[in-house]
Protein backbone atom coordinates (compact mmCIF):
# COMPACT_ATOMS: atom_id res chain seq x y z
CA UNK A 1 0.00 0.00 0.00
CA UNK A 2 1.37 3.32 -1.13
CA UNK A 3 0.33 6.99 1.23
CA UNK A 4 1.08 10.10 0.83
CA UNK A 5 0.71 11.85 4.55
CA UNK A 6 -0.83 10.21 6.41
CA UNK A 7 0.78 8.04 9.94
CA UNK A 8 -0.16 5.24 12.09
CA UNK A 9 -1.84 7.86 14.12
CA UNK A 10 -4.41 8.63 11.89
CA UNK A 11 -6.26 5.45 12.19
CA UNK A 12 -9.20 7.25 14.64
CA UNK A 13 -9.09 10.32 13.22
CA UNK A 14 -12.36 11.26 12.39
CA UNK A 15 -11.88 13.00 8.28
CA UNK A 16 -14.88 15.52 7.29
CA UNK A 17 -15.38 13.89 4.04
CA UNK A 18 -14.05 10.40 2.38
CA UNK A 19 -13.70 9.93 -0.86
CA UNK A 20 -13.74 6.23 -2.06
CA UNK A 21 -12.52 6.28 -5.80
CA UNK A 22 -9.56 8.19 -7.73
CA UNK A 23 -11.13 8.23 -11.40
CA UNK A 24 -13.24 11.52 -12.62
CA UNK A 25 -15.81 11.53 -10.49
CA UNK A 26 -14.39 10.89 -7.09
CA UNK A 27 -11.28 13.24 -7.97
CA UNK A 28 -13.70 16.23 -8.97
CA UNK A 29 -15.71 15.00 -5.57
CA UNK A 30 -12.39 15.42 -3.38
CA UNK A 31 -11.33 18.57 -5.01
CA UNK A 32 -14.82 20.42 -4.32
CA UNK A 33 -14.83 19.14 -0.82
CA UNK A 34 -11.16 20.21 -0.04
CA UNK A 35 -11.25 23.54 -2.52
CA UNK A 36 -14.24 24.17 0.15
CA UNK A 37 -11.62 23.60 3.41
CA UNK A 38 -12.65 20.71 4.44
CA UNK A 39 -10.10 17.81 5.47
CA UNK A 40 -10.27 14.97 2.66
CA UNK A 41 -9.15 11.54 2.15
CA UNK A 42 -9.65 10.12 -1.16
CA UNK A 43 -9.26 6.31 -1.38
CA UNK A 44 -8.33 4.31 -4.61
CA UNK A 45 -7.87 0.34 -4.88
CA UNK A 46 -5.66 0.40 -7.57
CA UNK A 47 -1.79 1.88 -8.05
CA UNK A 48 -1.60 5.18 -10.01
CA UNK A 49 -1.87 6.08 -13.07
CA UNK A 50 -4.13 2.95 -14.32
CA UNK A 51 -5.66 2.50 -17.30
CA UNK A 52 -10.12 2.24 -17.95
CA UNK A 53 -11.71 1.32 -20.57
CA UNK A 54 -13.20 4.43 -22.31
CA UNK A 55 -13.07 6.52 -25.30
CA UNK A 56 -12.15 9.03 -23.56
CA UNK A 57 -13.72 11.63 -25.60
CA UNK A 58 -14.21 14.91 -23.63
CA UNK A 59 -16.80 17.15 -24.73
CA UNK A 60 -17.88 20.31 -23.95
CA UNK A 61 -20.28 19.51 -20.37
CA UNK A 62 -16.68 17.89 -19.41
CA UNK A 63 -14.65 20.45 -20.25
CA UNK A 64 -16.90 23.21 -18.36
CA UNK A 65 -16.89 20.68 -15.56
CA UNK A 66 -12.94 20.94 -14.86
CA UNK A 67 -11.05 22.86 -12.14
CA UNK A 68 -10.23 26.43 -12.78
CA UNK A 69 -6.83 25.90 -13.95
CA UNK A 70 -6.82 22.47 -14.80
CA UNK A 71 -5.11 21.97 -17.94
CA UNK A 72 -6.28 19.25 -20.71
CA UNK A 73 -3.60 16.18 -21.64
CA UNK A 74 -5.25 16.45 -25.12
CA UNK A 75 -4.06 13.52 -27.39
CA UNK A 76 -6.13 14.91 -30.27
CA UNK A 77 -8.97 17.36 -31.16
CA UNK A 78 -11.71 15.96 -33.22
CA UNK A 79 -12.88 18.14 -36.46
CA UNK A 80 -14.96 15.54 -38.42
CA UNK A 81 -16.40 12.64 -37.81
CA UNK A 82 -17.29 9.80 -40.25
CA UNK A 83 -20.97 8.24 -39.50
CA UNK A 84 -21.30 4.66 -41.10
CA UNK A 85 -24.09 1.85 -40.90
CA UNK A 86 -22.75 -1.46 -39.92
CA UNK A 87 -19.70 -0.67 -42.07
CA UNK A 88 -22.11 1.19 -45.10
CA UNK A 89 -23.00 4.33 -46.08
CA UNK A 90 -20.02 6.13 -44.93
CA UNK A 91 -20.32 9.81 -44.83
CA UNK A 92 -18.14 12.82 -43.40
CA UNK A 93 -19.14 15.71 -41.45
CA UNK A 94 -16.60 18.21 -40.46
CA UNK A 95 -16.45 21.42 -38.98
CA UNK A 96 -14.19 24.52 -38.84
CA UNK A 97 -14.44 24.74 -34.76
CA UNK A 98 -13.37 21.61 -32.57
CA UNK A 99 -15.84 19.22 -31.46
CA UNK A 100 -14.61 17.61 -28.66
CA UNK A 101 -10.98 16.79 -27.75
CA UNK A 102 -9.41 12.99 -27.00
CA UNK A 103 -7.42 11.91 -23.84
CA UNK A 104 -6.11 8.95 -22.37
CA UNK A 105 -7.65 8.01 -19.41
CA UNK A 106 -4.41 7.05 -17.14
CA UNK A 107 -2.93 10.90 -17.68
CA UNK A 108 -6.32 12.25 -17.78
CA UNK A 109 -7.28 10.52 -14.43
CA UNK A 110 -4.14 11.19 -12.36
CA UNK A 111 -4.12 14.79 -13.76
CA UNK A 112 -7.37 15.02 -11.86
CA UNK A 113 -6.42 13.61 -9.17
CA UNK A 114 -3.71 15.83 -8.66
CA UNK A 115 -5.53 18.55 -8.89
CA UNK A 116 -7.30 17.59 -5.63
CA UNK A 117 -4.34 17.00 -4.05
CA UNK A 118 -2.78 20.49 -4.65
CA UNK A 119 -6.03 21.96 -3.26
CA UNK A 120 -5.61 19.39 0.12
CA UNK A 121 -6.80 16.33 -0.53
CA UNK A 122 -5.07 13.34 0.71
CA UNK A 123 -4.30 10.02 -0.91
CA UNK A 124 -4.16 6.48 -0.47
CA UNK A 125 -3.78 3.97 -3.58
CA UNK A 126 -3.70 0.60 -2.96
CA UNK A 127 -6.45 0.35 -0.71
CA UNK A 128 -9.98 -2.09 -0.65
CA UNK A 129 -12.69 -0.85 1.25
CA UNK A 130 -14.39 -4.23 1.92
CA UNK A 131 -17.77 -2.92 4.15
CA UNK A 132 -19.45 0.46 5.22
CA UNK A 133 -21.02 0.93 8.67
CA UNK A 134 -22.86 3.59 9.90
CA UNK A 135 -24.14 1.85 13.03
CA UNK A 136 -22.58 -0.32 15.37
CA UNK A 137 -19.35 -0.94 17.80
CA UNK A 138 -17.01 0.30 14.86
CA UNK A 139 -18.61 3.66 14.66
CA UNK A 140 -18.02 6.01 18.03
CA UNK A 141 -21.38 8.47 17.08
CA UNK A 142 -24.21 9.05 15.00
CA UNK A 143 -22.24 11.72 12.98
CA UNK A 144 -19.83 8.74 11.85
CA UNK A 145 -19.58 6.45 8.77
CA UNK A 146 -16.85 3.70 9.76
CA UNK A 147 -14.94 2.31 6.34
CA UNK A 148 -13.41 -1.03 7.32
CA UNK A 149 -10.57 -2.21 4.98
CA UNK A 150 -9.13 -4.69 3.65
CA UNK A 151 -7.06 -5.99 6.56
CA UNK A 152 -9.18 -4.98 8.96
CA UNK A 153 -8.04 -1.05 9.44
CA UNK A 154 -11.20 1.34 10.14
CA UNK A 155 -11.64 4.93 8.06
CA UNK A 156 -13.70 7.34 10.15
CA UNK A 157 -15.58 9.98 7.67
CA UNK A 158 -18.41 12.27 8.61
CA UNK A 159 -19.34 11.82 5.15
CA UNK A 160 -18.96 9.62 2.35
CA UNK A 161 -18.75 9.92 -1.23
CA UNK A 162 -18.98 6.10 -2.91
CA UNK A 163 -16.90 6.80 -6.70
CA UNK A 164 -15.42 3.43 -6.62
CA UNK A 165 -17.24 2.46 -10.10
CA UNK A 166 -19.85 0.36 -12.05
CA UNK A 167 -19.29 -2.64 -9.81
CA UNK A 168 -19.44 -0.07 -7.02
CA UNK A 169 -19.50 -1.50 -2.79
CA UNK A 170 -20.39 1.38 -2.11
CA UNK A 171 -23.26 1.61 -4.39
CA UNK A 172 -24.41 -1.66 -3.12
CA UNK A 173 -24.21 -0.32 0.78
CA UNK A 174 -26.58 2.67 -0.64
CA UNK A 175 -28.99 0.01 -2.73
CA UNK A 176 -28.18 1.26 -6.56
CA UNK A 177 -30.72 -0.12 -8.48
CA UNK A 178 -29.50 -0.40 -11.89
CA UNK A 179 -31.96 -0.46 -15.38
CA UNK A 180 -29.56 -0.74 -17.90
CA UNK A 181 -26.18 -3.28 -18.37
CA UNK A 182 -24.21 -2.24 -21.15
CA UNK A 183 -20.84 -4.12 -22.48
CA UNK A 184 -18.24 -2.52 -23.99
CA UNK A 185 -15.25 -3.90 -25.58
CA UNK A 186 -11.58 -1.91 -26.43
CA UNK A 187 -8.59 -2.15 -27.96
CA UNK A 188 -5.67 0.11 -28.14
CA UNK A 189 -3.55 -0.75 -31.51
CA UNK A 190 -0.69 1.20 -31.94
CA UNK A 191 -0.44 2.13 -35.50
CA UNK A 192 2.24 3.49 -38.10
CA UNK A 193 2.73 7.17 -38.74
CA UNK A 194 1.09 7.28 -41.89
CA UNK A 195 -1.98 5.49 -40.21
CA UNK A 196 -2.03 8.11 -37.72
CA UNK A 197 -2.02 10.95 -39.92
CA UNK A 198 -5.02 9.53 -41.80
CA UNK A 199 -7.42 9.98 -38.82
CA UNK A 200 -6.10 12.67 -37.53
CA UNK A 201 -8.75 15.41 -36.46
CA UNK A 202 -11.30 12.75 -37.51
CA UNK A 203 -13.28 9.93 -35.33
CA UNK A 204 -15.33 7.48 -36.83
CA UNK A 205 -18.37 6.16 -35.51
CA UNK A 206 -20.43 2.67 -36.05
CA UNK A 207 -24.01 2.54 -35.79
CA UNK A 208 -23.55 -1.34 -35.28
CA UNK A 209 -25.42 -4.64 -36.27
CA UNK A 210 -27.17 -5.53 -32.74
CA UNK A 211 -29.95 -3.45 -31.58
CA UNK A 212 -28.61 -0.12 -29.66
CA UNK A 213 -25.02 -1.26 -30.25
CA UNK A 214 -22.44 1.38 -32.10
CA UNK A 215 -18.58 1.57 -32.43
CA UNK A 216 -16.08 4.05 -32.87
CA UNK A 217 -12.46 4.95 -33.81
CA UNK A 218 -10.94 7.15 -31.87
CA UNK A 219 -7.20 8.65 -32.58
CA UNK A 220 -4.57 9.30 -29.95
CA UNK A 221 -1.02 10.20 -31.69
CA UNK A 222 0.60 6.94 -32.65
CA UNK A 223 -2.41 5.05 -31.01
CA UNK A 224 -5.91 4.12 -31.87
CA UNK A 225 -8.58 3.84 -29.59
CA UNK A 226 -11.15 0.99 -31.54
CA UNK A 227 -14.41 0.50 -29.07
CA UNK A 228 -17.49 -1.58 -29.89
CA UNK A 229 -20.68 -1.65 -27.03
CA UNK A 230 -23.13 -3.37 -26.68
CA UNK A 231 -26.32 -4.53 -24.36
CA UNK A 232 -25.21 -6.79 -22.15
CA UNK A 233 -26.03 -10.90 -22.67
CA UNK A 234 -24.53 -10.22 -26.58
CA UNK A 235 -20.93 -11.63 -25.44
CA UNK A 236 -20.05 -13.64 -28.49
CA UNK A 237 -21.86 -10.95 -30.93
CA UNK A 238 -20.33 -8.10 -29.17
CA UNK A 239 -16.77 -9.56 -29.67
CA UNK A 240 -17.36 -10.56 -32.98
CA UNK A 241 -18.93 -7.14 -34.17
CA UNK A 242 -15.41 -5.51 -32.78
CA UNK A 243 -13.47 -8.16 -34.61
CA UNK A 244 -15.01 -7.92 -37.52
CA UNK A 245 -15.03 -3.82 -37.41
CA UNK A 246 -11.44 -3.73 -36.94
CA UNK A 247 -11.08 -5.70 -40.14
CA UNK A 248 -12.89 -3.45 -42.25
CA UNK A 249 -11.17 -0.42 -41.21
CA UNK A 250 -7.73 -2.66 -42.08
CA UNK A 251 -6.26 -2.71 -38.70
CA UNK A 252 -6.75 -6.52 -38.24
CA UNK A 253 -2.51 -6.77 -39.04
CA UNK A 254 -1.75 -4.31 -35.80
CA UNK A 255 -0.94 -5.98 -32.42
CA UNK A 256 -3.25 -4.31 -30.18
CA UNK A 257 -1.30 -2.89 -27.22
CA UNK A 258 -4.51 -3.38 -25.04
CA UNK A 259 -7.77 -5.25 -25.14
CA UNK A 260 -10.09 -4.62 -22.67
CA UNK A 261 -13.93 -5.18 -21.68
CA UNK A 262 -16.30 -3.31 -19.09
CA UNK A 263 -19.84 -2.94 -18.10
CA UNK A 264 -21.54 0.26 -18.14
CA UNK A 265 -24.98 0.50 -15.84
CA UNK A 266 -27.64 2.84 -15.42
CA UNK A 267 -29.57 3.47 -12.70
CA UNK A 268 -32.52 2.87 -12.71
CA UNK A 269 -34.99 5.26 -12.01
CA UNK A 270 -36.18 4.96 -8.72
CA UNK A 271 -32.63 4.17 -7.53
CA UNK A 272 -31.46 6.00 -4.43
CA UNK A 273 -28.39 8.63 -4.62
CA UNK A 274 -27.47 8.35 -0.58
CA UNK A 275 -28.24 6.28 2.19
CA UNK A 276 -27.65 8.15 5.85
CA UNK A 277 -23.82 10.17 5.29
CA UNK A 278 -23.20 8.21 2.39
CA UNK A 279 -23.43 9.80 -1.24
CA UNK A 280 -22.54 7.83 -4.49
CA UNK A 281 -21.73 9.80 -7.92
CA UNK A 282 -20.78 9.05 -11.29
CA UNK A 283 -20.55 5.23 -12.72
CA UNK A 284 -21.26 4.02 -8.96
CA UNK A 285 -24.46 5.60 -9.04
CA UNK A 286 -25.12 4.88 -12.45
CA UNK A 287 -25.23 8.02 -14.25
CA UNK A 288 -24.08 8.09 -17.72
CA UNK A 289 -25.91 8.89 -21.23
CA UNK A 290 -27.78 5.84 -21.95
CA UNK A 291 -27.94 6.18 -25.39
CA UNK A 292 -24.49 6.57 -26.41
CA UNK A 293 -23.08 5.72 -22.48
CA UNK A 294 -20.91 8.48 -22.67
CA UNK A 295 -19.98 8.89 -18.76
CA UNK A 296 -16.88 11.29 -18.20
CA UNK A 297 -18.97 14.26 -18.19
CA UNK A 298 -21.79 12.55 -15.70
CA UNK A 299 -18.86 11.84 -13.78
CA UNK A 300 -17.29 15.11 -13.66
CA UNK A 301 -20.87 16.91 -12.89
CA UNK A 302 -22.05 14.07 -10.16
CA UNK A 303 -18.63 14.26 -8.40
CA UNK A 304 -18.91 18.13 -7.91
CA UNK A 305 -22.02 17.86 -6.75
CA UNK A 306 -22.09 15.40 -4.58
CA UNK A 307 -18.35 17.13 -3.10
CA UNK A 308 -20.22 19.94 -2.02
CA UNK A 309 -22.81 18.08 -0.95
CA UNK A 310 -20.83 15.78 1.55
CA UNK A 311 -19.33 19.25 2.86
CA UNK A 312 -23.02 20.12 4.15
CA UNK A 313 -24.02 16.46 5.25
CA UNK A 314 -20.28 16.53 7.41
CA UNK A 315 -21.92 19.56 9.03
CA UNK A 316 -24.87 18.44 9.42
CA UNK A 317 -25.91 17.34 13.54
CA UNK A 318 -28.87 15.26 13.61
CA UNK A 319 -30.36 12.82 10.93
CA UNK A 320 -32.65 15.36 9.97
CA UNK A 321 -30.37 17.90 8.91
CA UNK A 322 -28.35 14.79 6.83
CA UNK A 323 -31.73 13.48 5.56
CA UNK A 324 -32.08 16.82 4.20
CA UNK A 325 -29.17 17.49 2.82
CA UNK A 326 -29.00 14.33 1.12
CA UNK A 327 -32.43 15.50 -0.73
CA UNK A 328 -30.96 18.48 -1.95
CA UNK A 329 -28.13 16.34 -3.72
CA UNK A 330 -30.43 14.05 -4.90
CA UNK A 331 -32.60 16.68 -6.51
CA UNK A 332 -29.72 18.73 -7.79
CA UNK A 333 -28.87 15.20 -9.92
CA UNK A 334 -32.23 14.45 -11.07
CA UNK A 335 -32.85 18.29 -12.14
CA UNK A 336 -29.63 18.03 -14.13
CA UNK A 337 -28.49 14.89 -15.30
CA UNK A 338 -31.53 13.52 -14.41
CA UNK A 339 -33.30 15.18 -16.85
CA UNK A 340 -30.81 14.30 -19.48
CA UNK A 341 -30.90 10.60 -18.98
CA UNK A 342 -34.10 10.45 -19.37
CA UNK A 343 -34.10 11.86 -23.19
CA UNK A 344 -31.25 9.49 -23.64
CA UNK A 345 -32.98 6.51 -23.00
CA UNK A 346 -36.01 7.84 -25.13
CA UNK A 347 -33.68 8.19 -27.84
CA UNK A 348 -31.49 4.61 -27.07
CA UNK A 349 -35.07 2.79 -27.61
CA UNK A 350 -35.65 4.39 -30.60
CA UNK A 351 -32.57 4.01 -31.86
CA UNK A 352 -32.41 0.00 -31.15
CA UNK A 353 -35.20 -0.28 -33.38
CA UNK A 354 -34.41 2.46 -36.61
CA UNK A 355 -30.42 2.64 -36.75
CA UNK A 356 -30.82 3.36 -40.31
CA UNK A 357 -33.04 6.44 -40.02
CA UNK A 358 -30.48 8.16 -37.27
CA UNK A 359 -27.85 7.48 -39.50
CA UNK A 360 -29.97 9.29 -42.17
CA UNK A 361 -30.92 11.94 -40.63
CA UNK A 362 -27.79 12.51 -38.70
CA UNK A 363 -26.15 12.36 -42.05
CA UNK A 364 -28.06 13.83 -44.50
CA UNK A 365 -29.90 16.85 -42.22
CA UNK A 366 -28.10 19.80 -41.80
CA UNK A 367 -30.01 20.72 -38.28
CA UNK A 368 -29.03 17.27 -36.86
CA UNK A 369 -25.47 17.64 -37.26
CA UNK A 370 -25.78 20.91 -35.75
CA UNK A 371 -27.26 19.95 -32.48
CA UNK A 372 -24.94 16.99 -32.74
CA UNK A 373 -21.89 19.94 -32.85
CA UNK A 374 -23.87 21.81 -30.30
CA UNK A 375 -24.20 19.27 -27.73
CA UNK A 376 -20.40 17.69 -28.46
CA UNK A 377 -19.29 21.58 -27.46
CA UNK A 378 -21.27 21.70 -25.06
CA UNK A 379 -23.26 24.80 -25.76
CA UNK A 380 -26.64 22.76 -25.26
CA UNK A 381 -28.22 19.44 -24.24
CA UNK A 382 -30.04 16.88 -25.76
CA UNK A 383 -32.25 17.46 -23.15
CA UNK A 384 -32.49 21.65 -23.64
CA UNK A 385 -32.77 20.64 -27.61
CA UNK A 386 -35.89 18.49 -27.18
CA UNK A 387 -37.41 20.83 -24.87
CA UNK A 388 -36.79 24.16 -26.85
CA UNK A 389 -36.85 23.05 -30.59
CA UNK A 390 -40.69 22.57 -31.71
CA UNK A 391 -39.47 19.99 -34.71
CA UNK A 392 -37.03 17.97 -32.38
CA UNK A 393 -39.74 17.85 -29.43
CA UNK A 394 -42.31 16.30 -32.26
CA UNK A 395 -39.82 14.01 -33.49
CA UNK A 396 -38.96 12.33 -30.27
CA UNK A 397 -42.39 12.17 -29.57
CA UNK A 398 -43.66 10.59 -32.96
CA UNK A 399 -40.86 8.43 -32.19
CA UNK A 400 -42.13 7.83 -28.55
CA UNK A 401 -45.95 7.31 -30.27
CA UNK A 402 -44.54 4.52 -32.86
CA UNK A 403 -42.96 2.55 -30.00
CA UNK A 404 -45.46 2.53 -27.12
CA UNK A 405 -48.47 0.14 -28.61
CA UNK A 406 -47.97 -2.82 -27.58
CA UNK A 407 -46.97 -5.69 -30.05
CA UNK A 408 -46.50 -2.77 -32.87
CA UNK A 409 -43.32 -4.38 -35.45
CA UNK A 410 -41.69 -1.46 -36.19
CA UNK A 411 -40.58 -0.74 -39.90
CA UNK A 412 -36.83 -0.88 -40.95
Amino acid sequence: MSSENSSADDVRQVWDVVVVGAGPAGASAAYAAAVAGRRVLLLEKAELPRYKTCGGGIIGPSRDSLPPGFDLPLRDRVHAVTFTHNGRFARTRRSRHTLFGLVNRPEFDQALVDHAQKAGAELRTGVTVQRVEQHGSAVPDRRCVALVLQGGETVLARAVVGADGSASRIGAHVGVKLGQVDLGLEAEIPVPETVAEDWKGRVLIDWGPMPGSYGWVFPKGDTLTVGVISARGEGAATKRYLEEFIGRLGLAGFEPSISSGHLTRCRADDSPLSRGRVLVCGDAAGLLEPWTREGISFALRSGRLAGEWAVRIAEAHDAVDTRRQALNYAFAVKAGLGVEMSVGKRLLTAFERRPGLFHAVLTGFRPAWKAFMDITRGTTTLAEIVRTHPMAHRALSALDRRQAPAGEQPTS
